[in-house]
C-alpha cells in the first residue's frame, strides 16, 4: 500500500497530457434496426401527442442530443429534462440554462429521478406549455398524452416510473437498466397523474446515424448511451483517466505516503484497486471496472 501511494504522488507531480489523441479513432456508429423503426413510429403517433419531454444526461449537456428529434418532432411543445444532475457538475447550471435559452429552447429543468428531484416540477411545465399552444384536433381532448424522447440510457423510462412515484403513488410501470437499448419499441400510453390526466408514451433511445465527432462519442459511450465493447474499453478508461487529470478531480496530489493506515480518498483507493487488477494482468477487468465506477 505504502509504495502505491508513493507512486500514486509520483504521478500527481507529473504533468498531465494537455489533449487526448483522437486521430485514428472512429465514432461509434450505433444505429441498430429497432432505433430506425422507433423513430418512424415517433413520427406516425406524432398526431396522438400533445407535448415533447426530451431527457438528456446532464453531466454532457451540450454534446450528444439527436438533431433528428428536432427535426421530425419540432412542431410540438418541447421541454428539455436534464437527468443525472447528482452525478453533474452544476456549478455552471445557469450558463447552461442560458445557452440553451440562446437557442431558442426556454424550458429546461436539471432532475434526479433516483431521489426524485425536481419531479414535481414537469407536470406544471407540461401543463403550461400545452395550455398555451395550440393542440389542433386535439383542442376538446381532456387528457394529456406526452411523448418521452432521447438518447439510450439518459433516464427516460426512470422519469416515468419517477412521476408515478410522485403523482399516483404507484410502483414502476416500465423496465430500467444502466445499458443502452433497454426499451427497444414505443409502448403504450403510461398514466403518470390524475389531475391533470396525463400519459406518457416511452420510447427507444435513438442516437443519430452519425455521431457528430470523434469526442462526442467518447463522451456518450462514457455516459453508457453507447455498449461499451464498440468504443472499446481501454479506450474508454484512457479517456477517463484523462478527463479526469485535466479537470484535476483525482485529488492524487493530496495524499501523503505515510504508511498502509493513511486515509486514502475514494479515488485513489479506486485507483489502487484498479493497480491491483492490473499488476495480476487482468487488465480488461481494470478497464471495466474504472469506467463503470464512474458512472
Amino acid at each position: 500500500m505504502r509504495l502505491i501511494a508513493r507512486a500514486l504522488c509520483g504521478a500527481a507531480r507529473a504533468a498531465w497530457r494537455e489533449s487526448f489523441p483522437l486521430d485514428g479513432r472512429d465514432v461509434a456508429r450505433w444505429f441498430p434496426g429497432h432505433m430506425a423503426k422507433g423513430l418512424k413510429k415517433m413520427q406516425s403517433s406524432l398526431k396522438l401527442v400533445d407535448c415533447i419531454i426530451e431527457v438528456h444526461d446532464a453531466r454532457i449537456s451540450f454534446g450528444g442530443r439527436n438533431p433528428l428529434f428536432q427535426e421530425t418532432l419540432g412542431l410540438k411543445p418541447h421541454l428539455l429534462v436534464l437527468n443525472k444532475m447528482d452525478l453533474a457538475d452544476l456549478k455552471e447550471q445557469q450558463k447552461i440554462i442560458q445557452h440553451f435559452e440562446g437557442e431558442g429552447l426556454k424550458n429546461v429543468i436539471f432532475t434526479n429521478c433516483v431521489k426524485d428531484e425536481n419531479i414535481k416540477q414537469i407536470v406544471p411545465m407540461v401543463t403550461e406549455l400545452v395550455g398555451s399552444s395550440y393542440r389542433y384536433h386535439r383542442g376538446e381532448n381532456l387528457e394529456y398524452c406526452i411523448m418521452v424522447i432521447g438518447v439510450p440510457n439518459v433516464g427516460k423510462s426512470s422519469l416515468i416510473n419517477s412521476l408515478r412515484r410522485q403523482h399516483l403513488r404507484k410502483g414502476k410501470a416500465t423496465r430500467v437498466g444502466g445499458e443502452p437499448g433497454i426499451t427497444r419499441a414505443v409502448m403504450s400510453r403510461i398514466q403518470v397523474c390524475e389531475r391533470p390526466l396525463m400519459f406518457l408514451l416511452d420510447t427507444p433511445g435513438v442516437l443519430a446515424p452519425r455521431i457528430q465527432s470523434v469526442e462526442t462519442g467518447l463522451k456518450l459511450a462514457l455516459c453508457g448511451t453507447v455498449l461499451d465493447h464498440l468504443v472499446g474499453e481501454e479506450t474508454l478508461a484512457d479517456y477517463l483517466l484523462y478527463t479526469l487529470n485535466r479537470r484535476q478531480l483525482l485529488g492524487i496530489s493530496r495524499v501523503e505516503p505515510h504508511g498502509a493506515d493513511s486515509p486514502l480518498s475514494p479515488v485513489v483507493s479506486g485507483f489502487i484497486r484498479v493497480l491491483t487488477l492490473v499488476t495480476t494482468r487482468r487488465f480488461h477487468c481494470a478497464d471495466i471496472w474504472l469506467v463503470c465506477s464512474h458512472r
